[in-house]
């Protein structure tokens, strides 16, 4: 197994969440962590960011323990801090605070030097007619492609 090929997405952000802009941030693991995300043991459903102390933290993201451990493991649910440069985190901090908006994380990945980093936007809630149309829009697509194909 390549060591690049973890890409695990959040599938329920897309349908819940129109997105504004994107980041890119590294996420602070200890040993036992890296091991089971490059083993694709994680759950990104239920993950949001929020602000601790000016800190970006990640919360709900899952990491199953890891099955080769000695004494010492992880806990799977534990908050963990995300790794933005300064300029990044006030952008988002006062954008989260003034509009309502959220930040949801959209995917996990291994980049090329072999560190485990987060794919994370700003994001506003879909309202119900929302997620209607986008369903709409991709049976409309799904059908343009059956149709293509024959």
């Amino acid at each position: 197994m390549k060591q690049n090929s973890i890409n695990i997405k959040n599938k329920k952000a897309w349908f819940n969440y129109t997105f504004l802009e994107k980041f890119v941030a590294g996420i602070r693991l200890t040993g036992t962590e890296i091991k089971s995300v490059r083993a694709g043991k994680v759950s990104l459903v239920e993950a949001y960011c929020s602000f601790i102390n000016h800190e970006l933290y990640v919360h709900n993201m899952n990491i199953s323990e890891y099955s080769h451990r000695g004494y010492a493991n992880h806990i799977p649910e534990q908050d963990r801090k995300l790794l933005l440069n300064r300029k990044e985190l006030n952008k988002l901090e006062k954008k989260v605070n003034e509009r309502g908006l959220t930040i949801v994380v959209l995917r996990i990945f291994i980049n090329d030097r072999g560190l485990a980093k987060l794919e994370i936007a700003l994001a506003k809630g879909k309202r119900e007619y929302d997620k209607r149309e986008t369903l709409k829009q991709k049976d409309a697509k799904r059908d343009l492609d059956r149709l293509r194909k024959y």
